[in-house]
């Protein structure tokens, strides 16, 4: 298989798992500490993945300075763009009256469940990019594709629930989230074609800015949205997801 092709089957695995989220949340009734322990899980290997395979890359690829850079600034990028998706709207006697009737649709449109997808779309593209850019290092990254996919689960399954109690259709849902996952196939391959050349100042700036980005999203949204319902161990099923993309990281190296 050529190398955009590694990159699309990358993209479409690590997107794929938002579209079987969705579906399950559709058709299956599932208890939120289910879906909270999931997340957290999630988290522990997202961690993992950007410590072992995102940030030490771009160190070794780039050195300190370019790596610290990037981490920092995907940390304030993440966070101004969550704060924008997710910060509470004004009173209406404070905005014109054409706003409040746009903010009006979009919660029926949604509500909390639109802001997860926006949210999955915002922290999807830099993951995806790093997808495509691991296999310009030499195939697909069996560890961030893994971390990529088990993340995504919940977070459709998470925004579905939340779009299906809004009053969305099944046709409206589907199109969001085969829009998301056909994007990060995109951002996959855009991402390998992109880097083929770059300088490893370029690389280290790039893998590192996703890893900063992932990290914020994690403290931001999965350990605190799964903290809410599991509780106590919500820590443990971090533990184990951490451990288990550890064993991957060690397999894969």
């Amino acid at each position: 298989m050529t190398g955009v092709g590694l990159a699309a089957l990358s993209g479409l695995i690590g997107g794929g798992t938002l579209l079987i989220g969705a579906a399950v949340a559709w058709f299956v009734r599932i208890p939120q500490r289910v879906t909270a322990g999931i997340l957290a899980l999630g988290a522990g290997v997202l961690i993992a993945t950007l410590a072992f395979e995102l940030v030490l890359e771009a160190a070794d690829d780039g050195g300190p300075v370019p790596t610290s850079i990037g981490f920092i600034a995907g940390a304030i990028v993440y966070s101004i763009a969550d704060w924008l998706v997710s910060r509470p709207p004004q009173p209406a006697e404070h905005r014109p009256a054409n706003v409040v009737a746009r903010r009006s649709s979009a919660r029926l449109a949604g509500g909390p469940g639109a802001a997860i997808a926006i949210g999955a779309l915002i922290d999807g593209i830099p993951e995806s990019i790093v997808m495509g850019l691991s296999v310009v290092h030499g195939g697909i990254s069996i560890p961030i594709v893994a971390a990529v996919a088990i993340s995504n689960f919940p977070e459709g399954l998470g925004s579905t629930a939340e779009l299906k109690r809004g009053g969305a259709t099944a046709g409206a849902v589907g199109l969001l989230w085969g829009g998301i996952a056909l994007a990060t196939i995109v951002a996959s391959v855009v991402g390998y074609l992109a880097f083929q050349a770059a300088s490893p100042f370029a690389v280290a700036l790039t893998t590192a800015t996703a890893a900063g980005a992932l990290l914020a999203m994690i403290c931001n949204t999965m350990i605190p949205e799964a903290f809410e319902k599991q509780q106590m161990l919500t820590g443990l099923w971090a533990t184990l997801g951490f451990l288990g993309a550890f064993l991957l990281h060690l397999v894969g190296g």
